[in-house]
Order: C-alpha cells, then structure tokens, then sequence
C-alpha cells in the first residue's frame, strides 16, 4: 500500500470553458475553438487560480506532494506548472496519458442543442443507456475513464516512493476517482454529480490511514483556498450535463 493520499486538482478555468459557456448561452451548435482539445490552454483567470493552488500547498508543509502526475492535455499541464512554482525545490511532473479528458468523437465541440440538432439518434441513445454506459461514436463513456483510473492506481501503488500524490486531471475523471477509491455504484456517483460538477482548480483529497486499507473522502471539491489567495473560483461543467 504505497499510496496514502490522493490530492487531486481539476484544472484551471480554460479558454475552451469559457467557449462552451458562451456558446451555450448563446444557443450555438458549435464551440468556436481554433484547436484541438489537448492544446487548450488555461484563461488568465485560470492562471491565477493555479497560482492560488501552489501559494495553498505552500503554506502548508503538511500538503507538500512526493510525487505529481498530471493530464498531458495543456491546461493540466499548465495549471500543475504555475501551481509547483509555487514551491521550493518542488518535484517533477510526470505526465499520463490515462487521466486526461474523456474523448467525446463526434460530438466534441458540439453543444447539448447541437447535439440534439445534428445527432438527434445519438442523444435518443444516450438517454436510453444513460451517461455511465453511453459511449459516443469515436468516443468514451463514464466506464472507459474507470477502467483507465483503475490501471493507473494499479500501476501507482506498485511504485516506490512518497506515499501523498498529487494528480491535476479534469472533472469527470476526478469524480470517477472517488467512485473507484470508494468504491461506490452508478446512483452513488450521480448522486455527488448533482451536487455540483467540480469547479476550477478545486481540491480533493482522497486518503487511507486505516488498517483496511481502505480509501475515503477527507474533502471533495474545496475552492476556499482560491478566495484567499485572490483567484475567485469558477464552476465551469466540462461536459454537457455531468449530471446523467
């Protein structure tokens, strides 16, 4: 049991959140982005709040990761970037591949009125198997990103080292952590996605301190470290509807 503790950040707000949001508000089919998904970048907000994270690890020596993983799409990147520098002598960022975003195929850049619109059979289908089972064409479902989380933690405990990782992934893969770690159902989680979707540069913690070996929920979703370090915090969904 080499990992102990799981801080898990979602990225900073992006330049593609705020694109979907307009465009949603708008009524739009489309998201007007210039590039592909894994090179969005953070906005100048997002940038701030990924400074906030860093000025929160570092006032804490307690919070101080031995080991950072993060999404190799642009924003995780950048955001795990401007958090570490932040910290004196900090590790290094190791990327994976297995806790980018979920891949949405033929809908990516689609908003929910462009979906009905163009792919009316697709959001039939996707109402009819619901969010967990449906997987778009050319694209994942809720399943896919838990069985790429499950190899990941495989692979983590069986490497030496420090036993708090730090991860920076993106909303739904954070959520599905904690179904996987607790070890929860399919209502359970939607349950915790009704909630709220996971807001910009918010933190989870994830731990097991027991003799079980057991994993549970120390905080999900805190962004007070964001108003006190001046960077306000944004809750930008970066599905669809992550609700189900």
């Amino acid at each position: 049991m080499a990992v102990t503790e799981l801080i898990l950040v979602r990225h900073g707000e992006s330049v593609g959140n705020v694109a979907r949001e307009e465009a949603e508000s708008s009524g739009a089919l489309s998201i007007a982005m210039p590039m592909r998904d894994p090179d969005v970048p953070l906005s100048e907000l997002g940038a701030r709040q990924a400074r906030a994270v860093g000025q929160w690890l570092a006032a804490d020596p307690a919070r101080r990761p031995g080991a950072v993983w993060s999404s190799p799409y642009l924003r995780a990147r950048q955001t795990a970037q401007l958090a570490l520098a932040e910290l004196a002598d900090p590790p290094a960022i190791r990327q994976d591949e297995r806790i980018r975003d979920r891949e949405l195929g033929v809908l990516d850049l689609l908003t929910k009125r462009g979906v009905t619109t163009r792919f009316p059979a697709e959001a039939d289908r996707r109402r009819w198997l619901g969010k967990f089972y449906y997987r778009p064409p050319g694209g994942e479902s809720w399943v896919d990103l838990v069985l790429r989380i499950r190899a990941f933690l495989a692979d983590l405990d069986r490497l030496p080292g420090p036993g708090r990782n730090l991860i920076v992934s993106h909303d739904a893969v954070i959520l599905l952590f904690r179904y996987v770690c607790e070890q929860l159902d399919e209502d359970r989680v939607f349950e915790i996605a009704r909630s709220g979707s996971v807001t910009n540069a918010s933190v989870s913690r994830l731990v097991r301190d027991g003799a079980d070996g057991e994993w549970r929920t120390a905080v999900y979703n805190d962004h007070q470290h964001l108003e006190e370090f001046g960077a306000p915090a944004t809750e930008h969904p970066g599905e669809i509807d992550v609700a189900r």
